[in-house]
């Protein structure tokens, strides 16, 4: 399992940012993903969860209404469209398959 989170950086508050994962090693589309997230001093965090075939989506209080998780089985891809953001967003993200995660992508937001 290969799992290469991209698409972090620095916005400001109210900024959005795009977040992929690109998945190998394994049959992505028969896989539920999570993206989670760490921030500083914080523990690791689940933010969105989407099951395989039928992309049933589930979110964290937190995120709810401003974070879009989707993916493209064709692709081999997760995405995290992030809107909205705050400063308790900063952190760092992941996506996971099972106990299998990857190096992360930063998000940091301030002014």
């Amino acid at each position: 399992v290969q799992l290469v989170e991209s698409g972090g950086g620095l916005v400001q508050p109210g900024g959005s940012l795009r977040l992929s994962c690109a998945a190998s090693g394994f049959t992505f589309s028969n896989y539920g993903m999570t993206w989670a997230r760490q921030a500083p001093g914080k523990g690791f965090e689940s933010v969105s969860h989407i099951n395989g075939w039928e992309s049933l989506t589930t979110y964290a209080d937190s995120v709810k209404g401003r974070f879009t998780i989707s993916r493209d089985n064709a692709k081999n891809t997760l995405y995290l469209q992030m809107n909205n953001l705050k400063s308790e967003d900063t952190a760092i993200n992941n996506c996971v398959k099972g106990n299998a995660r990857g190096q992360g992508t930063q998000v940091t937001v301030s002014s």
